[in-house]
């Protein structure tokens, strides 16, 4: 005999007493049957509900040829009568987020003939899947069409319709369904075939945000929250918000602007930062003036300017200019460039070294290695003929 299933009669129904039918142990618990049920197994896109029955935790709740079957931590005796007790938060957490993708995608598809291809009720936000373009400018038409209803506090209507009913009826559904089909109706929103459970009103939904809209398929993908889920993340950003205002000295709904500006601050500094380094290379080279081959070792300017410092250097040095960017502790940045010797041996011989990585050709080679100034410095020796300024 098929369990009764409490959460279509009333989806708020926290608590029920129940007659344990079955009982078997398997992998991770024990599978347990009821006469009768409040737990809402996982489907159509809803996550299951958790709990407890007689005391003993609900780790997960499936559906299988029509049974509701309840994973629990211990065994529980067939023919006892336990208390089952949904965990509420989490349940209202998921009837409001189901509830409010309902609202979302009848919107969309009345106003872009758009269908709901694709669900996933995420730990932190939904997603939607919709076959059809929507464009980034709508979402807020949209968004503000949605909250509309919840303003209105409208029911959630919960049915069976006969045959002849569903035949005539234009309810959104991915696929055609056989006869018994349960309908939802949102009245001038939505009416759709879900198995699901929902809230009982519109109002239930506290509020729906809609967070971004990307390219998904021929269609989009929308990411959206709902209800207590909005409010956590509406405190986060305003949290985070805050920081941003107190940094930038700003006011809260100015911080956008602050931002931009401080962008473009950075970005001038950049561009003045690189012509003085350039500038500082370019002095640097000058004291290698005719200096045959050089090995040149700076701890104070950044990795990236390693190759602009051996171009300087071999265009007035006449021989091999060897720059290594970094510090015996952190590794090394290096460029190898000669206009006059072939620099590949000594590149293969510095990646022989600890975390060496790179590569090159005969005139140019470049990477990174761990190796010490020193025996970088010997390496360069064993492949080079001279060096001008070998330390003593």
């Amino acid at each position: 005999m098929e369990a009764q299933k409490l959460y279509y009669g009333d989806s708020h129904q926290k608590t029920f007493t129940a007659t344990v039918t079955c009982c078997r142990e398997t992998a991770g618990g024990f599978w347990v049957t009821l006469n009768q049920t409040a737990f809402y197994p996982e489907g159509g896109g809803q996550a299951c509900d958790l709990g407890s029955l007689g005391g003993i935790r609900v780790l997960d709740v499936q559906e299988r040829d029509g049974k509701v079957l309840h994973l629990c931590e211990k065994p529980l005796a067939v023919g006892a009568s336990v208390q089952g007790e949904i965990d509420w938060q989490r349940r209202f957490d998921l009837m409001q987020q189901h509830t409010g993708e309902h609202i979302v995608s009848g919107i969309v598809h009345r106003v872009f003939g758009g269908h709901n291809v694709g669900f996933h009720m995420g730990a932190e936000e939904i997603t939607i899947d919709f076959d059809v373009p929507i464009p980034l400018e709508a979402l807020e038409e949209i968004e503000k069409q949605a909250n509309r209803a919840v303003f209105e506090n409208l029911p959630v209507f919960c049915s069976y319709p006969s045959a002849e009913e569903l035949a005539v009826l234009p309810y959104r559904s991915k696929k055609a369904l056989p006869w018994p089909v349960r309908i939802v109706e949102i009245p001038g929103y939505d009416v759709c075939a879900c198995c699901g459970v929902h809230t009982k009103f519109t109002g239930e939904i506290g509020i729906i945000k809609l967070l971004s809209c990307v390219k998904f398929h021929e269609g989009v993908r929308i990411e959206m929250v709902c209800g207590e889920r909005a409010r956590r993340l509406f405190s986060r950003i305003y949290g985070q918000n805050r920081l941003v205002s107190q940094a930038f000295s700003a006011k809260i709904l100015e911080t956008g602007a602050a931002a931009e500006k401080m962008n473009q601050a950075l970005a001038a500094e950049k561009l003045r930062g690189n012509a003085l380094e350039r500038r500082i290379l370019t002095l640097l080279a000058q004291g290698y003036v005719n200096q045959k081959n050089v090995v040149h070792f700076d701890d104070a300017l950044s990795p990236v300017a390693a190759r602009p410092l051996a171009e300087e250097i071999a265009r007035v040095c006449g021989g091999v200019a060897a720059v290594f960017v970094g510090s015996d502790d952190a590794g090394y940045r290096f460029c190898l460039i000669s206009k006059q010797q072939d620099v590949s041996p000594l590149g293969r011989a510095i990646l022989q070294q600890p975390g060496g990585k790179g590569g090159g050709k005969a005139g140019f080679f470049q990477g990174s290695v761990c190796a010490t100034k020193k025996q970088l410095y010997r390496l360069f020796l064993e492949s080079i003929d001279s060096c001008s300024n070998f330390p003593e």
